[in-house]
């Protein structure tokens, strides 16, 4: 792609992020629709009932899990950017700091089990599962092909785990398995994509067993990233909560049926992390040399996040009636809760732009302020409209409390102009704008 001359305009470098882009999303969508077929094979083949007990369990162990990852990836980019001669000692207690963390989550875990369990799930589900946090700190390979741009060499990886893990699945529904079979194949899922990432990482004289953990380094990380391990505390509640308390509230066959329509809303929610995280490194090039630039390139990525969750919302929407006819009758009431919940993810996306900005600019600490009041606001507001509407009540919840989240930096003064940026591209004004210029 060709663009005339631009002042402080790098071809070079747009081309190379362009690429970089369109790998990570080729690699994501094959991933995903490969993920998804299969996904409905599994609901089809356990049935409302036990597909709510696999998905409590999954969505239980994914509330602790979020905190063992203690918000590091993008503290790793933005390090690995910086100082790129540092990076087995920065990529060595990145990891150790992730494996510590996701250790500790097991009897965490554990304990929390103790005190309150989800009806009609077995401990040992939620034990094999409890591995998540563990085998997720590989993905801090993903940081480190993140910040040299080469993500192509991540999808490859991934694309890998997905068809391999695809196959074993789809090998359990023809034997007819139980459900706990699906259970293991739920963890071996992220062994795989480990060790992909293993493998593609130690290539080109990259050895893992060069990774050195620094102390010092480890507590600067720390004082840095506390306020987004915090804040991955209330992503995760505000993010899962809603089925977790229809798992409690209407039984985990409730559950089981709308976390059919869940999955598919939130199936494109790895687009805004694609391309922020091949964005990124620009627009801290942008901050660093041209301020001008800089704001520019941030009111283009929240134009981008909006026109992209639109239009996959407005396609699901009109689509929702035809995709529950692929699942068996008893999940065709989640059709509606998936034309409603699938709205959230524009909130999502300009979240996920904007929470960058919020790193590069140091605000760390407000990422925790906004995520908490999604999170508590979502809780209120699933304990009114759960009992009122049932499993839509939670989804209306959901898209309030994304709404809320997002732009709730409105009331930050400092941040005021961003949220401002952001309506813009919400009411579509800025694309307005770009059609009359032309």
């Amino acid at each position: 792609m060709k663009f005339p001359a631009i002042k402080g305009f790098d071809q070079t470098a747009f081309n190379k992020y362009l690429k970089n882009t369109g790998m990570l999303m080729f690699g994501k969508i094959g991933s995903l629709v490969i993920k998804m077929l299969v996904s409905i094979q599994i609901a089809n083949h356990l049935g409302a009932f036990n597909n709510g007990v696999l998905t409590g369990a999954i969505v239980y162990v994914a509330l602790f899990a979020a905190v063992a990852s203690l918000g590091l990836d993008q503290f790793t980019v933005k390090e690995l950017h910086a100082y790129p001669k540092d990076r087995d000692r920065i990529l060595g207690t990145a990891f150790g700091m992730k494996v510590m963390a996701g250790l500790l989550c097991i009897p965490v875990i554990y304990i929390a089990w103790q005190l309150h369990d989800l009806d009609d799930t077995p401990y040992l589900y939620v034990l094999i599962l409890s591995f998540t946090g563990f085998f997720q700190s590989f993905n801090i390979i993903d940081s480190y092909f993140q910040s040299e741009v080469q993500s192509k060499y991540i999808m490859q990886a991934q694309i890998t785990a997905t068809l391999l893990a695809a196959v074993i699945k789809l090998a359990l529904i023809f034997g007819d398995c139980k459900l706990i079979w699906f259970v293991y194949a739920t963890i071996f899922d992220l062994v795989w994509l480990a060790l992909g990432y293993l493998a593609v990482y130690n290539r080109k004289g990259r050895n893992v067993w060069q990774w050195k953990f620094d102390r010092a380094l480890a507590k600067r990380l720390i004082s840095f990233s506390w306020p987004l391990i915090i804040s991955g505390i209330m992503v995760s509640l505000y993010m899962y909560i809603d089925q977790l308390m229809l798992h409690e509230m209407a039984g985990p066959a409730a559950q089981g049926i709308y976390s059919t329509a869940v999955n598919f809303s939130a199936a494109w929610y790895f687009v805004p992390i694609v391309i922020v995280s091949s964005l990124f490194p620009a627009i801290l090039n942008a901050r660093r040399d041209d301020p001008v630039r800089y704001q520019k390139r941030l009111q283009n990525l929240y134009d981008i996040m909006v026109w992209f969750s639109m239009f996959f919302a407005l396609i699901v929407t009109v689509a929702a009636p035809l995709i529950y006819k692929l699942f068996k009758p008893e999940y065709a009431s989640a059709a509606p809760i998936l034309a409603v919940h699938v709205w959230s993810g524009i909130f999502v996306f300009l979240g996920t732009a904007n929470g960058q900005y919020l790193i590069a600019e140091n605000f760390n600490k407000l990422t925790f302020v906004r995520t908490s009041v999604g999170a508590v606001l979502n809780i209120l507001l699933n304990l009114w409209l759960i009992p009122a509407m049932g499993a839509i009540g939670a989804a209306v919840a959901t898209l309030i409390s994304y709404f809320a989240s997002t732009f709730f930096i409105v009331f930050i003064p400092p941040l005021r102009a961003q949220a401002l940026m952001m309506l813009k591209s919400l009411f579509l004004i800025t694309l307005f704008q770009k059609i009359r210029k032309r």
